[in-house]
């Protein structure tokens, strides 16, 4: 896992498992907000904080290893269509063997749009 140039270490002493999922509490990332000096990387730690809380929320309070993957990948200009069509049929096999009948597949699309208008 990669938070915008964080240490490794910080990011493995505070790693949970979640479920299926590797995930870092709300909390620890919040600290880091308001400890963080650099002006832009509080801003990327806040938007990773939205993206795992609210568009892609996996675990409670918790902001999954694959959304800050996915905005590593898109700090270095890796396109991120594999990613998303990847988080949808995961969304669909979650779908599947939950027998939900919902689908979160626009915020996916909320995503995509995001990027390519900021």
């Amino acid at each position: 896992m990669n938070i915008m140039g964080i240490s490794e270490q910080w990011i493995t002493t505070r790693i949970k498992q979640k479920g299926e999922c590797k995930c870092i509490p709300w909390k620890n990332l919040r600290d880091l907000i308001l400890a963080h000096p650099d002006g832009k990387k509080k801003v990327d730690v806040f938007a990773l904080n939205i993206y795992g809380l609210v568009i892609f929320p996996r675990a409670l309070g918790h902001v999954d290893e694959a959304v800050s993957d996915l905005f590593d990948r898109l700090d270095k200009g890796v396109t991120p269509i594999p990613a998303i069509l990847v988080e949808r049929f995961r969304s669909l096999n979650a779908c599947r063997r939950a027998r939900e009948d919902r689908f979160i597949g626009c915020a996916l699309l909320l995503l995509a749009w995001f990027h390519s208008h900021f």
